[in-house]
């Protein structure tokens, strides 16, 4: 044995072994417990409580679900259930509710003693989110008290304590996720609309309330006709086949089944699924046991038909789910899940149990209805019909060398690189960014293929008429898998493992048509590419918004965020402040807290007056100002001193326990009310708010104070104004250059930005978000107007640089 290997050895002994336990091991391997770190892993961190939420609900304890996300981007989950236990856990001598969020496995639904089904099983959704926040509190309304925790980083701040009475029951949990951890942690709004309008048709009668203080927007679901009204809401942009929607629900076994369908004239087959409210993207054995059902059911109508000649193979499963749009949903009392994201069911009991459920009533229900039986079967025969077609259509193009694997598009610049592993092929909008593209690129690695034009909408079209599109075809042979003909045992079909490039990058404007052309492609990959999406292999390039030149350097930038940053930087070498020797680093935290206040000012004062939030800050109330009459009288007279042309007093709230103040101001045509309460001063908006502005007067001191930038100097007269001047020394002499299309960079800079592995950035498509992209599209391009109205009228409001 040699010395070096002997000493290593020796090194290696039982003090080498690092002992990570609890909530240490989430913060140091998240990705084991949420997915990834990603946007999606974000929003898991929702999922998990809103899961806890819901299932208080389907116990039958709550009625309402409300999820906020907050002024200064941290969310808020709270139910009017039970509320987590606060009593002394006899093992470990802490509250409940503190186990539940420190301790993982901690929770009560391994046993079925408090949940008979749940959707969180694996006893760690409260305590892993608690371990990936930078600050949590949990507030529990429970035996006519308000108690609260506080967590940072995980651990407990203080013992859980009482602050309060109350009439109410439930809990409420506010977060605010690490962002050292996540690549991101901007919650988006329609991402928590969608799921919890999802839970909404899944729970009927139970009222969700989804808000979004950053802009002011706020939905409420309640639904009554559970996955029935679901079914109508996907198919609100298409022609159903016939009116009614078959629907089922039963119990065998211990497990609820319960699925609804309705046909339309699409092409596409739409199923949604879910086992215990979870969303099951990738399906599983209960979504196998519907459809076999449904072609056991239709089996028997099908038989007493004479198929056209043509169709010697008989019709297959695939054609019976034409324009099928099926929810289900199943409660299963031990599901198994592959891996803790959910994302599909193991359960080989299942399929048995939905096939007989399903099988059995679609048999009676197809007998008593014949004639939409028959209408699906019609539909079923035309699929077959449109299928062999296709097929022979490949054939003969199959021998004219038409998506022969060997045979590439002229237009395509192939790469030299023969491994999968190592090669790009980028799909570019336009003639004139594929040039650039094919002179920019590294020709070992990098194959492009120019699109003229947009592609065919396949939400429209059969495999027939998709397989004779141009465009579509040039994909087809680039990439090299084939394309699947909903043909099981069609070898020639899709092959995943004849795929020539392991990145496919859609690249395209940043305008409203570039838009659009991803989103058709998107579609295309998610109908008839899954598999390619399902393996990581697609992604969209991110080309530069902007690009900065400030004296002889440019610098292209990414986003808002990136240019923000680089402002800031920007400012950070230019501006003075008198009386003060601050460093850049200084001024660097300054501006990032400036501009935090701004925009958790801005975002308050879109529902309360500037002079009542000043006021308030001003005055310093607290929520312990409310809480005793003498106390909120003494906050009542300071805001009356300061608020002139406001009458301001206070009521008693019997339900919340504590006192309201109100500011009134009168107008010409009625009065305008600001309430401050207990929601409004225990939030983090508000109290982040007053810590910003101690940090900031620490910093710069009492203000007003003179601040210079090359030749000019002006005056801060409030925090308000901060951020602005700060910018504005940022882009003193700065020109600053908005990119609309790829056209507009040449070969260089379209590399150097876009293309260069060292220096670009790439999203990595997801099923989630593929499919998003096709009910977009599936109402935007849709033959019915009224959805496609709504739509539009819905998200008018949040455009910003429209293109015309």
């Amino acid at each position: 044995m040699s010395e070096e290997l002997k000493k290593n050895m020796e090194e290696y002994s039982a003090e080498a072994i690092d002992v990570v336990e609890g909530l240490e091991h989430v913060r140091a391997r998240p990705a084991m417990y949420i997915g990834d770190i990603s946007e999606r892993g974000l929003h898991h961190l929702v999922w998990e409580l809103v899961d806890n939420a819901v299932d208080e609900a389907m116990a039958g304890y709550a009625k309402n679900i409300f999820v906020i996300i907050n002024e200064d981007g941290s969310i808020t989950v709270e139910d009017d259930g039970r509320g987590i236990p606060v009593d002394i856990h006899p093992k470990t001598g802490k509250p409940a509710v503190e186990m539940v969020f420190t301790v993982l496995g901690a929770g009560g639904k391994f046993s079925k003693k408090a949940y008979q089904y749940s959707g969180g099983l694996h006893g760690v959704g409260a305590s892993v989110v608690n371990a990936l926040s930078r600050w949590l509190v949990v507030e529990v309304y429970r035996d006519g008290k308000v108690y609260r925790q506080e967590y940072e980083f995980g651990k407990p701040v203080a013992p859980l304590k009482v602050v309060g009475e109350t009439v109410k029951t439930g809990t409420k949990v506010t977060f605010m996720p690490d962002d050292t951890i996540f690549e991101t942690v901007n919650f988006k709004y329609d991402t928590i609309s969608k799921r919890l309008r999802e839970l909404a048709f899944l729970n009927p009668g139970v009222r969700f309330l989804c808000a979004d203080r950053r802009k002011d927007i706020e939905e409420e679901f309640l639904y009554h006709e559970g996955i029935k009204d679901f079914v109508r809401v996907l198919n609100q942009a298409k022609d159903p086949l016939f009116e009614e929607i078959i629907y089922v629900k039963d119990e065998k076994d211990r497990v609820i089944v319960e699925v609804a369908f309705q046909y339309t004239k699409s092409y596409n087959e739409v199923i949604e699924s879910f086992v215990n409210n979870v969303k099951t993207v990738e399906g599983g054995t209960h979504v196998a046991g519907f459809r076999a059902a449904l072609t056991r059911a239709m089996n028997k109508t099908l038989s007493g038909m004479r198929l056209p000649k043509e169709l010697k193979g008989g019709i297959k499963g695939e054609d019976l789910r034409e324009g099928l749009t099926a929810v289900v949903s199943v409660k299963v009392p031990e599901p198994q899940f592959e891996g803790q994201t959910k994302s599909k069911l193991g359960n080989q009991e299942v399929k048995k149990v939905v096939e007989t459920v399903v099988g059995d009533y679609l048999l009676e229900y197809f007998e008593k209805n014949k004639d939409i039986a028959l209408k699906i079967a019609e539909k079923a025969i035309e699929a077959a019909v449109a299928r062999e077609a296709a097929r022979k259509a490949k054939e003969i193009s199959r021998r004219k060398s038409f998506l022969e694997d060997t045979t590439l598009p002229g237009k395509l610049a192939d790469c030299s690189e023969t491994d999968p592993e190592k090669c790009e092929l980028f799909i570019v909008e336009g003639e004139s960014a594929g040039g650039s593209a094919k002179q920019g690129r590294d020709r070992r690695t990098q194959a492009i293929l120019p699109l003229k034009g947009k592609i065919l909408n396949v939400e429209k079209a059969r495999i027939d008429k998709i397989l004779s599109n141009e465009e579509i075809r040039s994909i087809i042979n680039a990439i090299g898998t084939g394309i699947g003909l909903g043909i099981e045992e069609d070898d020639e079909g899709f092959d995943i493992n004849k795929l020539r490039y392991h990145k496919i990058i859609l690249m395209a404007d940043a305008d409203v048509d570039g838009s659009h052309i991803t989103t058709l492609l998107l579609t295309l990959f998610y109908r008839y590419f899954p598999q390619i999406i399902e393996n990581g292999f697609l992604y969209i390039a991110q080309p530069p918004l902007y690009k900065l030149k400030k004296g002889r350097s440019e610098i292209y930038v990414k986003d808002d965020e990136e240019l923000s940053k680089i402002i800031i930087d920007f400012a950070s070498d230019e501006i003075k402040f008198e009386g003060l020797n601050l460093t850049k680093i200084q001024i660097k935290d300054l501006a990032k807290k400036a501009k935090e206040y701004r925009e958790l000012k801005d975002s308050i004062l879109k529902r309360k007056d500037k002079a009542v939030v000043d006021a308030v800050l001003e005055v310093g109330i607290t929520e312990d100002d409310i809480t005793e009459e003498s106390r909120v009288k003494e906050a009542v007279e300071k805001l009356s001193q300061k608020l002139e042309n406001y009458d301001v007093y206070y009521e008693y709230d019997p339900i919340e326990g504590e006192y309201d103040i109100f500011c009134e101001r009168k107008e010409r045509f009625g009065k305008v009310v600001n309430k401050i309460d207990a929601n409004f001063l225990t939030s983090f908006a508000y109290r982040r708010l007053k810590e910003l502005s101690r940090e900031i007067t620490g910093i710069i001191g009492k203000l007003p104070v003179k601040v210079s930038y090359k030749t000019r100097e002006t005056v801060i007269e409030d925090i308000d104004r901060l951020f602005d001047i700060i910018w504005d020394a940022g882009i003193y002499g700065t020109e600053i250059q908005r990119y609309k299309g790829l056209g507009e960079m040449n070969p260089e800079q379209l590399w150097e930005t876009t293309m260069n592995p060292k220096t670009r950035r790439l999203m990595q498509v997801t099923l989630e978000d593929a499919a998003l992209a096709d009910e977009v599209f599936t109402i935007l391009m849709g033959d019915k107007v009224e959805p496609r109205k709504e739509f539009i009228m819905k998200y008018a409001k949040e455009v910003r640089n429209l293109d015309v």
